[in-house]
C-alpha cells in the first residue's frame, strides 16, 4: 500500500468513526487481527485525537465484555467480511486522561494491569529506536511476525516503519516456508522481527533458500534458548539479535549483533537498577491508569517483576526470568493467576492450581463431587472443564493438560501446593 492509498484510507475510517460517535479526547477500542485496516483505523483515531484502546483479536467474546466494561470506550471497532464495523458502546465515555495509547497487559486482572502510554513517550521509543544502527533505517525492509496489538510489533515494526521510512511486510503465512517465500520476495536489505518461537521454526528449517537480502532475524518477548543464535546463524549466516522490553516502557535492552547473549545494552536514556535481584526502571510517573499496585510502580521507579543481573562495569543487563506469575507461550504472555482464577470460577470446581513446566501450562482442580478422570477423553469431566474455560479465555491460555483431583495437596501450612514435580505425582496416584 503506498502512502497516498494510506492516507486516503485513513481519512474515510476518521469519517466512519465520527459517524459512530468518536471525537476528540474519545476513546475507541479496536479488536482487529493485524491488517492494512488495523493500521488505518487506529491512524484515523489518532488524528481524531482519541485514545486508542487495543484488544488482541484473539481474546473470546467474554474476555472483550469484561475489557469494555472496565475501560468503557465510546466505539468498538471489529472486522467483519474484511471490513472494519464500527459499533458505539452504551455508556462509553471521554478519555480521562491524555494518554493516546492503552493496552490490558495479558492476563490482567487487577487495576495496575491496564497501562496506558502518551503520545511523547512513544515519541522517545521511537527515537531509541532510530538510535540503534543495526535496525531497519529507510530504504530497507522489514519482515514483522510480531502482532501490531502488542508493543514490538506495534512500535519496533508498525510505528518505526512509518516513522523511518522503512518497507513494513507481514507474511500470509506464518509458516517457515510463508516466512521465508516472503524475504525472499523483495531486493532491500531485510529485517525479520519476532518471537523466538518464530526463530525455533526458521533454524530448524530444511534446506532454506539463499537469501542475500536477509541481514538479521531480531526476537523479543521471551527468553531465548541458549543453543538458538548459533544455530541460526549455522542455518542463515546472519546474526539472531535479541531485545528485551515491556509493554509499560517499550524497549528496554538490545543486543542485535548477537554477541552479548544473552545479556543486552540498555537503549539511550534507560535507567536500570536492581533491588533484592529485581530490575527497576526509572520512571517518573506510573505506566498504569487507575490506582497502582505499588510493588508494580512507586517512588519513581517501575518494578519489572523480572530478576535480573547487571554489569557494572559495562551497564550489559542479563535478564534471568519472571519473578510473579506471569509466562510467555510462543511470545504470548499468559498470566497463571487469570488462568486460575477463570478455572476455580467454572461450575462445580472448588479449587484450582494453574502451574508452569516443561513448556506448557498445566491444571489441577478439585471439584465439589470429588469425581476424577484422566486429562483427556471424549465427554470426560475435565474434558468438558476445559471446553468451558475455552469460552472464557483465549486458546493460547488455555492448560495443555487438566487434572482433576479428589483433593488438592497443601503445604504444612495450609496453602495449596504449587511444585509441579508433586502435584503430577498426586495426579498419577488419584488415577
Amino acid at each position: 500500500m503506498t502512502r497516498g492509498t494510506l492516507r486516503a484510507l485513513v481519512a474515510e475510517r476518521q469519517r466512519q468513526l465520527a459517524a459512530a460517535g468518536l471525537g476528540a479526547n474519545g476513546t475507541v477500542a479496536l479488536r482487529m487481527p493485524p491488517s492494512a485496516e488495523f493500521v488505518a483505523v487506529l491512524l484515523a483515531a489518532w488524528r481524531s485525537g482519541a485514545q486508542a484502546v487495543l484488544l488482541d483479536h484473539r481474546l473470546t467474546a467474554a474476555e472483550v465484555d469484561r475489557a469494555v466494561d472496565r475501560l468503557h470506550p465510546r466505539v468498538l471497532v471489529g472486522l467483519a467480511d474484511g471490513r472494519p464495523r464500527f459499533e458505539q458502546v452504551p455508556g462509553g465515555a471521554a478519555a480521562a486522561t491524555g494518554h493516546a495509547l492503552v493496552q490490558l497487559s495479558s492476563g490482567s486482572t487487577g487495576p495496575s494491569k491496564v497501562i496506558a502510554r502518551t503520545a511523547a513517550d512513544l515519541l522517545r521509543e521511537l527515537d531509541c529506536y532510530a538510535r540503534l544502527p543495526e535496525f531497519p533505517a529507510r530504504g530497507e525492509r522489514t519482515v514483522l511476525l510480531s502482532s501490531t496489538v502488542h508493543v514490538l510489533g506495534l512500535v519496533g515494526g508498525l510505528l518505526h516503519a512509518l516513522h523511518a521510512g522503512v518497507e513494513l511486510v507481514v507474511p500470509q503465512r506464518m509458516t517457515p516456508a510463508g516466512i521465508l517465500a516472503t524475504v525472499a520476495e523483495g531486493s532491500a536489505p531485510t529485517t525479520v522481527i519476532g518471537v523466538p518461537f518464530h526463530a525455533e521454526l526458521l533454524a530448524a528449517a530444511a534446506a532454506p533458500p539463499e537469501l542475500p537480502q536477509l541481514r538479521r532475524m531480531i526476537v523479543a518477548g521471551e527468553l531465548v534458548r541458549p543453543q538458538l543464535p548459533a544455530a541460526f546463524r549455522a542455518r542463515y549466516g546472519v546474526p539472531l539479535g535479541t531485545m528485551y522490553g515491556m509493554t509499560e516502557v517499550g524497549v528496554i535492552g538490545t543486543d542485535l549483533t548477537g554477541r552479548h547473549h544473552p545479556a543486552v545494552a540498555p537503549v539511550h536514556g534507560m535507567e536500570l537498577s536492581l533491588s533484592g535481584g529485581e530490575l527497576h526502571i526509572a520512571r517518573e510517573q506510573s505506566p498504569y491508569l487507575g490506582p497502582t499496585d505499588p510493588t508494580r510502580w512507586s517512588d519513581g521507579l517501575l518494578h519489572t517483576r523480572d530478576a535480573a543481573l547487571i554489569d557494572d562495569a559495562t551497564g550489559l543487563v542479563t535478564v534471568l526470568g519472571r519473578r510473579d506469575s506471569q509466562i510467555s507461550i510462543g511470545g504470548l504472555k499468559v498470566d497463571l493467576n487469570e488462568v486460575e482464577q477463570a478455572l476455580a470460577g467454572l461450575p462445580g470446581v472448588v479449587e484450582a492450581v494453574v502451574v508452569f513446566a516443561d513448556g506448557a501450562i498445566e491444571a489441577y482442580a478439585a471439584t465439589a463431587e470429588g469425581t476424577c478422570s484422566p486429562p483427556s477423553g471424549p465427554g470426560g469431566a475435565a474434558e468438558r472443564l476445559r471446553d468451558l474455560l475455552g469460552e472464557e479465555l483465549a486458546g493460547y491460555k488455555l492448560p495443555r493438560r487438566l487434572h482433576l483431583l479428589p483433593q488438592l495437596p497443601r503445604t504444612a501450612t495450609g496453602k495449596l501446593l504449587r511444585d509441579a514435580a508433586a502435584l503430577r505425582r498426586q495426579a498419577d496416584a488419584a488415577r
